[in-house]
């Protein structure tokens, strides 16, 4: 059976331990939770909630040290919402590159458009209406914009909480219970410290694998340190295979040096993108024979299937893909998007100012390599 925190002390004193630590050892420079000249606020000073979400959307799928530079870029390129909402996919899309699951910037600019022009939403009900707000980023906007007393429970939280009650369960089998842990803890005072400072918790000391039990302020209430074995909690699910799939991808050039690359249609995770054409090896088939095959079916093309460039491992939360990776001349047969947006021809120097996913950037790299030392070899021969 689940322990509660009745067990060990009321919430309150839970509470006062944790705001004591957070106000000394808390992540107090985050920029989002400044004031813009860079001091802290005062409890209830409200704060700009356009930043804090921009921010929360980042940190959904990514840590805090990745994301600080992505977010000074865009606010630096998308300052207010109404910069976002009327900015272009492609630019957001651009200032997004490289932080992946790229359909949560096309959501924020989905959620721009809908909050431009309008008052920021002091309800829970008004940030969930937004694409990619859940219950625990509109709690930590509310919370962190309004200092309101929302619960959250994000990733560190779960961990943090799992192992104060020594959760027999995964999170994801005990959300219900987690909740209303992390509402009873959070109490009417301080919400934006609590909450952070809970956040900063799991991400410093309650580590997953090396938690710093001498330096939680819950220590001496914490279950699963009175078991001895903290870093069994959370209990994990059992692992499945991931499924791996083997994609042929062509680099056609043309005779005036330009490289053919496709716009993805607006769905899954890469929606929106830029890419180098191919698909999926059938069995038993060929690479190059199915370079061509997908490059005639969605691109209408006739390609000589020419030298391997680079192969390329990526793993996806749901899958494993290697993109093997091969230089073709273009044939005949006028490009057409059959299976994209649109089709385009382009210098590989102007590469960079298209967005790609992750995996496509070592295939630039290696196309730009390429194109570099091959006259060199050439003259050597």
């Amino acid at each position: 059976m689940t322990t509660d925190w009745h067990s060990f002390a009321e919430p309150a004193a839970l509470g006062e331990a944790l705001l004591a630590w957070g106000a000394a050892h808390g992540r107090h420079a985050i920029p989002w939770k400044r004031r813009p000249d860079g001091s802290r606020p005062a409890d209830g000073e409200p704060l700009d909630p356009y930043p804090i979400w921009c921010a929360e959307i980042m940190l959904q799928q990514t840590q805090l040290q990745v994301v600080l530079p992505y977010w000074q870029r865009w606010m630096a390129a998308f300052p207010t919402v109404d910069a976002l909402a009327t900015a272009s996919e492609h630019d957001v899309l651009l200032q997004w590159q490289g932080l992946g699951y790229y359909s949560r910037a096309r959501r924020l600019q989905q959620g721009a458009r809908q909050l431009a022009g309008q008052p920021w939403p002091r309800e829970l009900d008004g940030w969930l209406v937004l694409p990619g707000v859940g219950r625990s980023t509109a709690g930590s906007i509310l919370s962190s914009a309004f200092d309101l007393p929302h619960p959250i429970l994000d990733g560190n939280v779960k961990r943090v909480l799992t192992r104060l009650i020594a959760s027999p369960r995964p999170p994801s089998r005990d959300t219900a219970h987690l909740w209303r842990l992390s509402e009873q803890l959070l109490g009417p005072g301080q919400p934006r410290a609590f909450n952070q400072a809970l956040m900063d918790l799991g991400a410093t000391v309650c580590t997953p694998r090396t938690p710093r039990c001498g330096d939680c302020p819950w220590q001496g209430h914490c279950a699963a340190y009175a078991a001895g074995s903290p870093t069994a909690y959370p209990v994990k699910e059992a692992p499945r295979e991931l499924p791996f799939e083997v994609i042929g991808v062509g680099v056609v050039g043309n005779t005036a040096g330009q490289v053919l690359i496709d716009q993805r249609l607006n769905e899954g995770l890469l929606g929106g993108l830029w890419e180098f054409p191919g698909g999926k090896q059938e069995p038993g088939e060929a690479i190059e024979t199915t370079i061509a095959r997908e490059l005639r079916e969605e691109l209408a093309i006739e390609v000589s299937v020419g030298e391997e460039l680079i192969v390329v491992d990526h793993a996806y939360s749901h899958k494993r893909l290697r993109f093997v990776v091969h230089l073709c001349t273009w044939i005949c047969g006028e490009p057409q998007p059959l299976a994209s947006q649109q089709v385009r021809w382009v210098a590989p120097a102007e590469l960079e100012a298209y967005p790609f996913p992750a995996a496509n950037a070592r295939i630039i790299a290696a196309l730009l390599q390429h194109l570099q030392t091959g006259p060199k070899n050439a003259e050597a021969a």
